[in-house]
């Protein structure tokens, strides 16, 4: 599972100029589901997530997480992440999960990062979205539950 994670001021997701989520202060999450990843790995990276000290304390430094700022998510699935460019000029996929595995996955990574007690608002799953990201700092990090 891997997910592009950004330190955001806000953001929001439209589909078909509407829109259908937006957050306050805190990070989007652009998550990717492998075709072998598990619950396991969207644990794991929840928790990571969570706790990652990227956010600023009173000294400038990143030291605080989302769970200690209070911050909100922005989960939004991506499946490209996991293409791969190595041969020709169009990237494949099949190292994407299958779409049935992959909407199961990125619902419970939701719903872990929702039992932290965290505001979390999602993208609509394999709809073309426009995403507005304000990203603060910029702070952006790629994390992946199999390295």
């Amino acid at each position: 599972m891997r997910a592009v994670i950004q330190r955001v001021k806000e953001a929001k997701v439209s589909v078909e100029e509407k829109i259908v989520a937006k957050i306050g202060r805190g990070m989007v999450i652009l998550l990717g589901i492998g075709k072998d990843d598990q619950e396991e790995d969207a644990q794991y990276l929840a928790d990571k997530i969570v706790s990652l000290r990227i956010f600023e304390d009173e000294k400038k430094r990143m030291n605080l997480s989302l769970l200690d700022i209070g911050g909100e998510a922005l989960v939004v699935s991506q499946f490209t992440l996991y293409g791969d460019t190595k041969r020709g000029r169009r990237p494949s996929f099949t190292q994407a999960a299958e779409p049935k595995k992959a909407e199961e996955l990125y619902e419970r990574f939701i719903n872990l990062l929702q039992g932290h007690n965290l505001k979390v608002a999602s993208g609509v799953f394999g709809a073309r979205m426009l995403l507005e990201i304000h990203n603060d700092g910029p702070v952006t990090l790629v994390l992946d539950s199999n390295q």
